[in-house]
């Protein structure tokens, strides 16, 4: 992959990365209203609502944990644009296609092997 593309998927990584931080950041913010004593007071009067507002705070949590990984692949394809690996298939070794990268710019590995890789787990 020439320089110019690199660096255009690297600018698509960089914008994922910050929207990531951000929406990571207002759940987190969401999560310290929930979890204070003074909501807690407010809202949890019966236990049904006791129940949604520990719903709400795991499916917060649920959501942290994926965007945690998310911004790990995310750190882990720039990294493999700086070290000259990016859009490269880590099982066959080929180029993995623009239309793929585009897609789903943290990937490591193409459309056919991961076809393969699909039909191998049913």
């Amino acid at each position: 992959m020439d320089a110019k593309k690199l660096q255009e998927f690297k600018e698509i990584l960089l914008k994922k990365r910050k929207e990531t931080l951000e929406e990571r950041e207002r759940y987190g913010e969401i999560l310290q209203d929930t979890n204070s004593e003074e909501d807690y007071g407010k809202t949890a009067y019966k236990y049904t609502e006791f129940g949604t507002d520990t719903m709400n705070r795991e499916q917060s949590y649920m959501f942290l944990a994926r965007m945690d990984k998310f911004l790990n692949q995310i750190d882990q394809a720039l990294e493999r644009i700086e070290n000259g690996t990016y859009g490269v298939c880590r099982v066959c070794g080929q180029e993995i296609d623009e239309k793929r990268l585009r897609a789903v710019p943290t990937t490591r590995i193409c459309f056919d092997c991961k076809q393969k890789e699909s039909r191998a787990v049913r």
